[in-house]
């Protein structure tokens, strides 16, 4: 999947410096000049707004630093949630080979930039891993999003990347199934203003049910 730029609405992404008062237990300097509000929403009741701020006459507002500009940009990635998908694409099978893959538009690169006043950054999000929990006490971690299962496929061949397979129904489970559950893990780096550096690892989830009956027999031509 091609990457996704997330840059939503301007008013949302830019922020900007406007006039305003004192804040609670703040003095207006005798020098002249005027107090500054950094505004990232047009409430201002974004988290990243800051001030007011005292800038003397002539001067410039100072802006916030790369790191503060690219967190503002990594509060605005917006991961899309894993899509899970599993052939055979009802009932899994005892000891046949189940394939597991999430959807392209879940397993991608994902950016967002923000800026002020001199000063743009761009954080980017990008999936390292996908773990699968199956249900069954066992895991499978992938270092990809999975390979979908091929049309005319033989059912006996596993998956190159990303498969487990059954060795007990899910008979007596709830619902007669195998909770399943997918951790995809995102390495956030960020760059800007001749700056870069990296964020905590992010994560996403879903979970599915998987039935899986004893097998009776796969044939195949």
């Amino acid at each position: 999947m091609g990457g996704q730029e997330q840059n939503g609405d301007d008013k949302l992404l830019g922020c900007r410096y406007v006039p305003a008062g004192p804040g609670p237990g703040q003095e207006t300097p005798k020098e002249p000049g005027g107090w500054f509000m950094l505004l990232c929403s047009p409430d201002g009741k974004d988290p990243d707004s800051r001030g007011p701020i005292w800038v003397p006459a002539g001067a410039d507002a100072p802006p916030p630093s790369p790191e503060q500009v690219a967190e503002m940009a990594r509060k605005r990635l917006r991961l899309p949630m894993p899509k899970i998908r599993a052939n055979p694409a009802g009932e899994q099978l005892v000891n046949l080979p189940t394939w597991m893959w999430l959807d392209r538009d879940s397993w991608g690169d994902i950016s967002a930039t923000a800026s002020v006043p001199g000063v743009s950054v761009t954080a980017v999000a990008r999936p390292l891993s996908a773990t699968w929990s199956m249900g069954d006490g066992s895991s499978v971690t992938c270092t990809s999003s999975g390979t979908p299962f091929p049309s005319g496929g033989d059912p006996k061949s596993a998956s190159p990347d990303c498969g487990h397979t059954y060795r007990s129904s899910s008979a007596g489970r709830p619902a007669q199934a195998f909770l399943v559950s997918v951790k995809v893990q995102w390495a956030v780096t960020w760059s800007g203003a001749g700056q870069s550096g990296t964020f905590p690892n992010l994560s996403t989830t879903a979970s599915a049910s998987f039935r899986v009956a004893e097998s009776q027999g796969i044939t195949t031509g």
